[in-house]
Order: C-alpha cells, then sequence, then structure tokens
C-alpha cells in the first residue's frame, strides 16, 4: 500500500514541475526572444515481485509475481530553440536575428545563433533578445544593461539612437562611419546552453562557441526594426497546463484513497479481538 501511495506522491510532484514550467512559459508569451521550455517525463526503474517462502512449490513453477511501476519524475527541462516570428516596431534600437540555413549536425537537432553579451560580472553569455538600449555612455546594451559585443570581442559604442544596422551586423552612425559589426555565434548542439534569467544563455560545452560571420554553410540575417517574438504557442501552453492540473488531481484522488484505506486499517481492523 505504501509503494502506491509513492507513486502517485510522485506523480503529483512530477505534474506540479511540469505546471511551474508551463507557467513560467505562459509568463514569457510577450518577452522577445524567449525560447519555452518543454518537460520529459519518465517512469522510475519498475520493481521485479516475486513470492516468498516458495519452498514448498513443485520444481519449475515460478515464483515471479510480475513488475511493480515505482512513479514518474520530471527528467529534464530542454529549451526550444524554433524560431520567433518578426514584429515590426520600428525603433533602431531593436534587432532581430533571422535565421536562414543551418547545416546538419550529428545529434540531428537543428544549430541556433546567437548574440554575443557581457555580463555585470564580465563574463561571455548569449541572447536571442534583440530589444536592444543605449545607456550613458553611448554604449549599445540589453535592457538589463548588458554589454552588446562586436566581432573583436569589445563593447559596441554607437553614441545615440541615429546608427543603422545591415543585414550582416555591420553598424554606422548618423555620419556613415563603420564603427562595428555585432557578433552572431553558432551552437551546432543549443542543449549545452542553460537559462540564467534575463534571456541569458550560459554556454556549458568545452571551449567557446564559434562565430558564424565567414561560415558559407550558415545564412542568417538582422533586422533592424523588427523584434523576435516569443516563440510559446499560448494557446497549446494553456491545453497542457490543464493536462498538468488534471493528472495532479488524478494522482491526488488515488493519494487520499490510499489514505483512506489506511485510517480504516489503523482504526477499525486493529480493533479486532
Amino acid at each position: 500500500m505504501l509503494r502506491g501511495m509513492y507513486g502517485a506522491a510522485a506523480g503529483m510532484i512530477a505534474q506540479q514541475q511540469r505546471q511551474e514550467m508551463l507557467t513560467n512559459n505562459l509568463a514569457n508569451a510577450n518577452t522577445p526572444g524567449f525560447k519555452a521550455d518543454q518537460a520529459s517525463l519518465r517512469a522510475f526503474p519498475n520493481m521485479l515481485i516475486k513470492a516468498m517462502n516458495t519452498q514448498s512449490l513443485p520444481k519449475g513453477q515460478a515464483p515471479t509475481i510480475g513488475e511493480l511501476t515505482t512513479g514518474v519524475y520530471l527528467q529534464e527541462r530542454m529549451p526550444n530553440f524554433r524560431q520567433g516570428d518578426l514584429m515590426e516596431t520600428s525603433n533602431n534600437t531593436d534587432i532581430a536575428l533571422l535565421q536562414g540555413v543551418m547545416p546538419q549536425t550529428e545529434s540531428g537537432r537543428p544549430g541556433a545563433l546567437f548574440y554575443t553579451v557581457e555580463n555585470e560580472n564580465g563574463d561571455l553569455r548569449f541572447s536571442r533578445n534583440g530589444n536592444f538600449t543605449i545607456d550613458g555612455a553611448g554604449f549599445l546594451t540589453t535592457t538589463e544593461g548588458h554589454y552588446m559585443l562586436g566581432t573583436n570581442g569589445d563593447r559596441i559604442q554607437v553614441g545615440n539612437e541615429q546608427f543603422k544596422v545591415n543585414e550582416a551586423g555591420f553598424i554606422t552612425n548618423d555620419t556613415g562611419v563603420q564603427m562595428a559589426q555585432l557578433n552572431v555565434v553558432y551552437a551546432d548542439d543549443p542543449m549545452q546552453l542553460v537559462k540564467e534569467g534575463n534571456g541569458l544563455l550560459r554556454f556549458e560545452g568545452e571551449g567557446n562557441l564559434p562565430t558564424a560571420i565567414g561560415n558559407g554553410a550558415i545564412s542568417y540575417q538582422l533586422q533592424q526594426g523588427f523584434l523576435e517574438r516569443s516563440n510559446v504557442d499560448a494557446s497549446q501552453t494553456m491545453t497542457e497546463m490543464m493536462n498538468a492540473y488534471r493528472s495532479f488531481e488524478a494522482n491526488q484522488k488515488i493519494l487520499q484513497a490510499y489514505d483512506q484505506s489506511m485510517e480504516k486499517a489503523v482504526n477499525e481492523i486493529g480493533r479486532i479481538g
């Protein structure tokens, strides 16, 4: 009986974690460049049940009763790096990264492109959020104040909002002088990137991500005055949230049924004799 309670409780915990993930996706449905998370549920290894005290059974009769499931757990959360739709804003500081042809990878998953960002500690981070701004010193930054980096790894100083960005990422000021080129890197396995919040991703693989600039197998465009929307499907997410809630509720009822059975076992059966 206790094993059944453990299985129902494990199902409740897994669905609660899934619900939290879906709620976070829905909360970021309007966040530029946000990539929705997907959950992978997996069952714990089954237990093989065998009969005890089987010495008196005829030889050849197997004492195996069968398998017992032991519940499920949320194995991992995986971001979906599918390209989001573009939205026109007409703001010079909004720059969308539009992916084109991506090379084939050994994992079978498509690769992904990212901007390079310097966080508050000076560490290298990556992002798809093209909603930029200009700080007091004239540097191009994210809305949280993280510096955007060029191909040489330096911060990009544009001076004011009167700058232009072409499809290759070259930035020219209001006098037509070319100042820098936005660096775009390529990740052949985006699953090695971990979300840190505020639209930033941390690379946990070996070495550094290679630049996509000059790579003939990769095509992309930068669109000034546009933003990449979140790739969250709000209607599908709401449906999955309802399914997670119903699964949680079903496991809860099973747990309550076990609790009532144990209450009877303690209060009623225990009084016999």
